[in-house]
C-alpha cells in the first residue's frame, strides 16, 4: 500500500470529519471507511493515482447486484425456431409454423437447475430473430401464430409457473435487435418514425392489462413497440429478477437508436429487484467460452456517468480495472461481470449426436473460476425439439451440482481457531485488517485433507481492496505457500493440490485500502479420473491423454499431475457404443478414420467424464490445389495439418471470392463437413460460403451453400450436413460472407465426413 501524497490526504481528511456521523457505523467499521462508501463515485480533475484507488476501494454494489452476486451459478436458455432450423441465427422472416412443438416440460427444465445449484433462469423471450415466447399483444410473430398448443402456447407461463415450484428466479432475455421488425414490410424498426409522446402500455382492444400503471415517454414506433412488451413481461410473468438486453446486431436499419434510459425507467417501477445486463447493473465477460480473468476487479471507470448513460459498450479486454484504466475515467462504478458461456457448441440446440456437450469436469471447472474469481457463472441450457433438456445436459448438471454439494457443502474450518467474524458464517459480521491484522491463521482441531480455500472480502459495505494475497500450510514443522493470488472481491476459491494439515496462514500481501474481510472457509475436492483429449495425426494415428490442469506447483517435489493419475486406465470405442471397465484399454495411439471415438477414464475404481470426437476422413493424401492466394505465415497446408493451432489466411483486399481447392487423393462420398475458424484471431470468419465438387478439378458443380452464425463470439467448429451426400474428388470451399465484415478468410482445419 503506498503512502497517499499530502493532497489527498487533506482531501481524505476533509471528507472523512464529513461522514462521521455515520452512527450506524460500528467502530471497526469507522476505521475501515475512509470515504463514504457508494455504488459510483466522481473521479476529480487533481485526484491522485492513492486518491483514485481509495475511491476505488469505497465503491460498492447496489442491493441487486449483491443479489446476483450471491446467486452465482446462474441458467440461460435459448430457445426458439432456431431450435427448429438448426441455425445460431435466424433471419427473422422465418414461418412460425417451423416452431412445431408437441411437448414442453419446463418443470424439467428447472428439476435439472435446482440439482446443479443454480439460483435463477434467464430465457430468450425475444432472440434477434424477433420470434416471442409469449402470447403478446403487440405482434403476430411468435407462439400465437405456430401450431404449438394450436397457437395458445405459452412458453413465458409455463416456466414461469415451474421456477416458483421449483423456487428459481426468473430473468428475461429482450433482444433490442429485430430482424422480424427490420426486414418485414410494415415493420418498426428504423422505420423513421417521429418521436412523440406516447402512453405505455398502449391498450389492446379485448386484452386488459390486470396492472393498471401508465407511462409517458416520448419515442418513436420501435422503442414504443418495445416498451409495450418489455411492461407485459414485467407485469404478467414476474417477479422478474434479472433483465438481459444483448448487444449483438446481425443487422440495423434507418439510424435506430434504444432510449434505453425510458426502459430503465420502466423496469426500476416495475421490477425493482431486477439487475439489468449489458447496461449499469452486470457486464458481460468479454467472451462465450467460459474464458475468465486472473483478476477481476468490479469497481469500473467509466468516461460518462453510467447512471445516465444510454449506451454501454462491451469490456473485453484482459486489463479491466487497473490503476492505470482506472486514471482514464471520470466515474469509477460497481459492475459485475457475468460469464456466459453454453454446455453445447453453440447456444441453441442443433442434434444430440454431432453437437458436443461440454463434460462435468469442464462445467465444474468453470464454476470454480468464474463463481472463485469474483464473478457470476451463466450456463446456457438450450431445450431440444421435444421441449425438454436432452439426457446428456442433464447429467452433466446433476453431476456438477452433486460436485459442488460436495466439495462447498462441508466447511472444514467449521471448529477451527481463529478470528471469529471470519468463521461464523454470518453476512453481517466482517473484520478489519488494521496493519498488525494482515496475516491470519486457523488452526483444526486435528489434520485433514484440503484442496480448496474460499475468502470473501466485505463487498457489500466496504467495497473490494486486497491486491494480493497467498495461503501457507504448516507441513513438517514449517509453513510453506501453497498458492498466491491477485483480487478476492465478493469471492475467491484458490484451488491447489490435496494438503494434509491442521494450520492455514492467510496473508494480505498488497490492499488499495484498509482490508475488510467477510468469511473464509476450507474444503476438499474429491480428484476424480481426468476429463480426456483426443487427436490424431494427419497420418491418421488417434492418441488420447488427460487434459490435466496446471496448478503450477509441486508439492513436496512431486508432480501434481502424476500424482493424481496413478494407477489410472483409459478405454475406448470406436463404434459408437458407450465404453466401459470391459472396453478395450488405450496403451498406444491407434489408426482410425471417419467415426465417432468416446473414451473414459477409471481410476480407483470410479469412472470419469465421457469424451467424444467425431474424426473425419484421412488426410494424408489430401493436397491444396489451389488458395487463391494466402497470407505467407498461414499457407493452405495449415488447413488439413490437423492442427487447429495454426490455420491458413486468405490475403486481404482481394477482389475475387477467398476460396481454398483440395484434392482428396480418391473419389469419395460426402455427407458433411466441419469447419473449425481460428481461435488466436478474430478476422476471417466464414459466416456464409458455398460447396462445389468435381470429379476431375475441372468441371465443378455447386453442391450447397452453407451459413454459421455467432463466430467471432463463438469461434467454435461448426458441422454443415448436405441435404444428400454427393461423390467428388476435389472439393472447392468458397467464402460468400465473412464475419464483422472483414475481407480475409482464415480456417484453421477443414474436415470432411463420409
Amino acid at each position: 500500500m503506498t503512502k497517499l501524497t499530502t493532497k489527498s490526504f487533506i482531501t481524505v481528511l476533509q471528507i472523512t470529519i464529513l461522514v462521521l456521523f455515520f452512527s450506524s457505523c460500528t467502530n471497526n467499521s469507522k476505521q475501515a471507511i475512509l470515504l463514504p462508501a457508494a455504488n459510483t463515485i466522481p473521479i476529480d480533475d487533481d485526484d491522485s493515482r492513492d486518491s483514485v484507488l481509495l475511491k476505488a476501494a469505497h465503491v460498492i454494489p447496489s442491493e441487486n447486484q449483491m443479489n446476483a452476486l450471491k446467486d452465482e451459478f446462474i441458467a440461460f436458455v435459448h430457445f426458439g425456431p432456431n431450435t427448429f432450423t438448426k441455425l445460431e441465427w435466424g433471419n427473422g422472416m422465418e414461418d412460425p409454423a417451423v416452431f412445431n412443438l408437441k411437448n414442453l416440460d419446463t418443470d424439467q427444465w428447472c428439476r435439472a437447475m435446482k440439482d446443479a445449484g443454480m439460483k435463477k433462469v434467464i430465457i430468450t423471450a425475444k432472440h434477434h430473430d424477433g420470434f416471442v415466447l409469449w402470447q403478446s399483444r403487440y405482434t403476430k410473430h411468435g407462439v400465437m401464430s405456430s401450431p404449438f398448443e394450436d397457437g395458445k402456447g405459452d412458453i413465458l407461463k409455463e416456466l414461469s409457473l415451474s421456477c416458483k415450484k421449483f423456487g428459481i428466479k426468473l430473468g428475461v432475455y429482450l433482444s433490442p435487435a429485430d430482424l422480424f421488425q427490420i426486414e418485414s414490410k410494415e415493420g418498426l424498426y428504423g422505420n423513421l418514425s417521429k418521436y412523440t409522446k406516447r402512453t405505455i402500455p398502449r391498450e389492446v382492444e379485448g386484452r386488459p392489462l390486470e396492472n393498471k400503471t401508465t407511462f409517458e415517454f416520448e419515442v418513436d414506433d420501435y422503442n414504443e413497440y418495445f416498451l409495450n412488451q418489455l411492461f407485459e413481461l414485467l407485469t404478467e410473468y414476474g417477479p422478474i429478477d434479472e433483465v438481459w438486453f444483448d448487444g449483438a446486431h446481425p443487422k440495423r436499419k434507418g439510424g435506430q437508436q434504444y432510449k434505453y434510459r425510458d426502459w430503465k425507467k420502466l423496469i426500476t417501477a416495475l421490477a425493482p429487484n431486477a439487475v439489468v445486463f449489458g447496461k449499469e447493473g452486470t457486464r458481460w465477460c468479454g467472451n462465450e467460452a467460459g474464458a475468465t480473468r486472473d483478476t477481476e476487479w468490479n469497481a469500473i471507470p467509466y468516461t460518462e456517468d453510467p447512471r445516465t448513460m444510454n449506451l454501454f459498450a462491451d469490456i473485453t479486454g484482459e486489463d479491466v480495472a487497473s490503476i492505470d484504466k482506472l486514471m482514464k475515467g471520470k466515474y469509477l462504478h460497481y459492475q459485475p461481470a457475468e460469464t456466459n458461456t453454453s454446455i453445447r457448441e453453440g447456444w441453441f440446440y442443433r442434434n444430440d449426436d454431432e453437437q458436443q456437450v461440454r463434460n462435468t469436469d469442464d462445467v465444474f471447472d468453470i464454476y470454480e473460476r468464474s463463481v472463485g474469481g469474483n464473478s457470476i457463472f451463466l450456463l446456457n441450457i438450450p431445450p431440444n425439439r421435444e421441449g425438454i433438456f436432452s439426457e446428456k445436459d442433464v447429467k452433466v448438471l446433476q453431476e456438477t451440482g452433486k460436485r459442488i454439494k460436495e466439495t462447498y457443502g462441508i466447511d472444514l474450518l467449521e471448529k477451527a481457531e481463529g478470528p471469529v467474524e471470519l468463521l461464523d458464517a454470518n453476512e453481517d459480521t466482517f473484520m478489519v485488517l488494521d496493519n498488525d491484522k494482515l496475516i491470519l491463521e486457523f488452526k483444526l482441531p486435528k489434520e485433514a485433507k484440503i484442496n480448496r480455500f474460499v475468502i470473501q472480502e466485505d463487498v457489500k459495505r466496504h467495497g473490494e481492496r486486497v491486491s494480493k494475497h497467498a495461503l501457507d500450510v504448516w507441513i513438517n514443522g514449517d509453513w510453506q505457500e501453497v498458492v498466491s493470488s491477485t483480487n478476492i472481491g465478493y469471492k475467491r476459491i484458490l484451488r491447489f493440490p490435496e494438503v494434509t494439515t491442521n494450520k492455514f496462514r492467510l496473508r494480505i500481501l498488497d490492499y488499495r485500502a484498509i482490508p475488510v474481510l467477510q468469511n473464509v472457509s476450507a474444503h476438499y475436492y474429491k480428484s476424480r479420473p481426468p476429463v480426456l483429449e483426443m487427436h490424431r495425426t494427419k497420418l491418421g494415428l488417434v492418441d488420447i491423454a488427460p487434459k490435466m490442469a496446471d496448478f503450477k506447483w509441486n508439492p513436496h517435489g512431486e508432480n501434481a499431475s502424476g500424482n493424481l493419475t496413478k494407477g489410472m486406465k483409459i478405454v475406448y470405442t470406436t463404434n459408437g457404443e458407450l465404453p466401459s471397465e470391459s472396453s478395450t484399454e488405450y496403451k498406444e495411439p491407434f489408426a482410425f478414420a471417419n467415426g465417432m471415438v468416446k473414451a473414459l477414464a477409471i481410476m480407483n475404481g470410479e469412472v470419469g467424464s465421457m469424451s467424444e470426437h467425431n474424426f473425419g476422413l484421412l488426410k494424408n493424401k489430401w493436397k491444396i490445389i489451389d488458395d487463391n492466394g494466402s497470407v505467407k505465415e498461414h499457407n493452405g497446408d495449415m488447413l488439413i495439418d490437423e492442427n487447429k493451432d495454426t490455420f491458413w489466411q486468405s490475403e486481404k483486399n482481394r477482389i475475387n471470392k477467398q476460396y481454398v481447392t483440395l484434392d482428396l487423393g480418391e473419389q469419395t462420398s460426402i455427407s458433411a463437413f466441419k469447419y473449425t475458424p481460428p481461435t488466436s484471431v478474430a478476422t476471417g470468419m466464414i459466416q456464409k460460403g458455398i460447396i462445389y465438387g468435381s470429379l476431375d478439378g475441372q468441371n465443378w458443380k455447386a453442391i450447397e451453400n452453407f451459413e454459421f452464425g455467432n463466430l467471432i463470439n463463438d469461434p467454435t467448429p461448426r458441422m454443415h450436413k448436405f441435404k444428400n451426400s454427393f461423390s467428388t474428388r476435389y472439393i472447392k470451399l468458397m467464402a460468400l460472407e465473412i464475419a464483422g465484415a472483414n475481407d480475409s478468410a482464415a480456417i484453421a482445419e477443414l474436415d470432411f465426413y463420409k
